[in-house]
């Protein structure tokens, strides 16, 4: 399959792959930090690098009923959060096309 291609992220604050050290997500792309994850504590985010999208599934969450794909980092496959594909209540519809990246699978690299 070869070696994947890897996004360089070059703002001063980054999130990371806790595993490989991969960037994921850029500090300035976060829209909520109060969110819940599988592991406790993550963020809603406008857009993630190094991901690959799992297959979809229908999942009942605190905020409702969502079709959400898995996202795992590309280097290391470690799973570290979902995309929303569709929510079903009106009220839930900004989150469609955004990531979740749970904190406890990221490090923070670069001027914090």
């Amino acid at each position: 399959m070869g070696r994947p291609f890897k996004v360089y992220l070059s703002g001063p604050r980054i999130y990371s792959c806790a595993t490989c050290r991969a960037h994921a997500a850029d500090h300035d792309d976060i829209i909520s930090k109060a969110f819940q994850g599988r592991h406790g504590r993550a963020y809603l985010m406008n857009n993630a690098v190094n991901v690959t999208l799992g297959p979809k599934e229908e999942r009942i969450l605190i905020t409702g009923l969502h079709t959400v794909a898995d996202i795992y980092c590309t280097s290391c496959n470690t799973v570290l959060g979902w995309k929303y594909e569709h929510a079903f209540e009106e009220s839930q519809k900004y989150k469609e096309g955004k990531f979740i990246i749970e904190k406890a699978k990221v490090i923070k690299e670069g001027n914090w």
